[in-house]
């Protein structure tokens, strides 16, 4: 059973080195990384301005950019003086869900003391193996007006972006341009994969997004990203201390780097001690109704309950809908609670679907929140969320914080992005802020381009987990893709609530069956083997105890693929291959082999199509 647990925080701020009595009042301040390939550094450049530029082994990531927040009408990072310097360091080892099971915070940071006429600030920096991050600190003012940032990031000519499109539910694709040529005045939102010249690879996004307005950019000259306030342009007042989020630059040398990233949530705080090991915060797999057969009838109920039992699926989703059951006297709640009192007694739980305008407010939420741990649901799905206004940014903390109190499990849709708060709320199961699934659908008119799959893995869930929705294998909805690449999706697309898309009984009946209920949802290890590339193939190795398992995406294009095995532990493996069928989309060729770290698999991959292994140690 996996569980957040043994978190070990060996926080060397404790070793803290104070250097305030010197008051520093030189014009640069310069991080460097614990491994000495990164470096920030904090300027005031002859315009007076707060300025930053970030150098990986000795080249430019990010060229000078601006740095600020304009509060009252007042830029503050005009007109400035360095003041007081604080150095320390990070070095703590914790537990989490997704790609790995255990993240490292390992970072050297400052405290800047920014000074400027109206009134003096603060800037912490940290620099990390992998990134940096940057946010501004005002004190506490009666009123105080944030209307913007002059946050921005500037990088080298002829760098390529990928950028979310969509800034309502996070749900667009990643377009691919060349900075040189993107239009000015562009809203984008965030994250942006940048692939540079030097062959680096550059996440731009924010973390920690809490008590705040969600960022997006706005393009400006030569491919600038400059802060922009989407949900609320004309910004917010608040009375209280302003902590921005952090402004993050991730830096990685390839893309097994990228993916395997820590950075997004080192920047955030560690749980509440109450919530860091407990045992009813649990991943899982889960049987979903919606995409399969939308109509939610509720003495089916206990079949489909049968079915997750079947796939060996911990977890059933009851999706919108069931607020209208009755039977006889009984009312919703209690016909939710007899489908509860079912699956239990097979060892199933259930969560169920809510409109996020029926826990809007605390009292409502928490009316809701008691019944279902009446009901004993373990688990909410909370769909259609406003625009992360700095009001909802923070109904998103306290809604995890109430679930908490009431021991529940959260899955937020139709969703702002993560910011690696899930390392704070350890309950968040996942989140959707992703074009998945749903945008695949036949009867809805909807077909997703192969080269989005292939994208996603090093933008969207770089930022964080992210509720897909995998694997269909209905042969009227495959719409030109292959069965092999709709299992590889579950093995590349990260979710700790793995929600499967698909009948179950498509599940239970294809010859791929036993790969499906071997899947887990969360990993101890994961690889990103080297022939991937952005937009063309995403070909991920993954780690689960002793035994390994081989995702394949593949983009419109066939490809032989020579897939080496050197990721493999010594000894030998019993190795279970599902490649595409050459002549239709609904079939799938298994073989069965015997092999080692010395070895290599080479395939041929369907355009649209993909390849699934699982490898256990003999």
């Amino acid at each position: 059973m996996y569980s957040v647990k043994k978190v070990l925080f060996f926080i060397s701020i404790l070793c803290f080195s104070i250097q305030c009595a010197l008051k520093d009042y030189s014009n640069v301040v310069i991080v460097t990384s614990p491994d000495g390939n990164i470096q920030v550094e904090i300027f005031k450049g002859d315009d007076a301005r707060l300025y930053y530029k970030v150098n990986s082994y000795g080249k430019e990531v990010i060229t000078p950019s601006r740095l600020g927040i304009i509060s009252d009408n007042i830029d503050l990072g005009s007109n400035i003086l360095i003041g007081s310097v604080e150095s320390g360091q990070i070095n703590e080892t914790y537990t989490l869900f997704g790609a790995h099971s255990s993240g490292e915070n390992n970072c050297k940071l400052k405290i800047v003391e920014i000074k400027t006429p109206d009134e003096n600030w603060f800037l912490d920096i940290r620099a990390y193996d992998d990134g940096i991050g940057i946010r501004c600190r005002l004190p506490a003012k009666m009123n105080r007006h944030i209307q913007g940032e002059a946050s921005e990031w500037n990088v080298p000519s002829k760098t390529l972006y990928w950028y979310q499109t969509d800034l309502v539910s996070y749900e667009g694709t990643f377009p691919k341009v060349m900075v040189d040529t993107l239009a000015s005045d562009q809203i984008i939102g965030l994250p942006v994969t940048a692939l540079l010249p030097s062959g680096e690879y550059a996440l731009i996004t924010e973390a920690n997004l809490v008590d705040y307005s969600d960022l997006a950019v706005k393009s400006g000259n030569n491919g600038a990203l400059k802060a922009f306030f989407h949900a609320e342009e004309e910004g917010w007042y608040t009375n209280d201390e302003v902590v921005q989020p952090w402004r993050v630059v991730l830096i990685a040398r390839d893309l097994n780097t990228l993916v395997n990233s820590d950075l997004i949530k080192n920047l955030c705080p560690v749980p509440l001690a109450e919530i860091a090991n407990a045992d009813w915060i649990r991943p899982g797999r889960v049987a979903w109704n919606w995409w399969s057969t939308p109509a939610l009838i509720y003495n089916q109920q206990n079949q489909w309950v049968d079915w997750a039992k079947q796939l060996g699926f911990e977890y059933y989703l009851i999706d919108a809908g069931w607020t209208r059951w009755k039977d006889g006297e009984k009312d919703a709640w209690e016909c939710l609670s007899e489908v509860v009192k079912y699956a239990k007694s097979v060892g199933v739980d259930i969560w169920i679907w809510v409109h996020s305008r029926e826990v809007a407010n605390e009292s409502d939420r928490n009316r809701i929140f008691k019944n279902a741990v009446k009901a004993g649901i373990s688990g909410i799905k909370i769909d259609f969320i406003p625009k992360s206004t700095r009001e909802w940014s923070n109904w998103y903390e306290a809604t995890l914080y109430d679930a908490a109190k009431n021991k529940l499990m959260i899955d937020f849709h139709g969703a702002v992005k993560p910011t690696g708060r899930e390392r704070t709320w350890p309950n968040e199961m996942t989140r959707e802020a992703v074009r998945g699934h749903e945008y695949h659908i036949k009867r809805y008119d909807r077909i997703l381009e192969p080269d989005h799959d292939c994208i996603v893995p090093f933008n969207r869930f770089v930022q964080g987990f992210a509720d897909y929705t995998p694997t269909v294998f209905n042969p009227d909805e495959l719409l030109g893709y292959t069965w092999a690449r709709e299992i590889a999706q579950a093995i590349v697309f990260t979710s700790p609530f793995l929600c499967y898309a698909d009948h179950p009984e498509n599940y239970l009946k294809n010859p791929a069956l036993n790969i499906i209920k071997a899947i887990p949802a969360v990993w101890d290890e994961t690889i990103v083997l080297p022939f991937s590339e952005i937009g063309k193939c995403a070909a991920f190795a993954r780690r689960s105890g002793d035994t390994w398992f081989i995702g394949i995406l593949n983009g419109g294009e066939s490809q032989d693929l020579n897939i080496p095995l050197d990721f493999l532990r010594s000894g030998s493996f019993t190795i279970s291959a599902y490649e595409d069928d050459p002549n239709r989309d609904d079939g799938i060729v298994q073989k069965v082999n015997t092999v080692s770290q010395s070895d290599h698999i080479k395939i041929k991959i369907r355009p649209k199509g993909g390849f699934v292994a699982e490898l256990t140690k003999i």
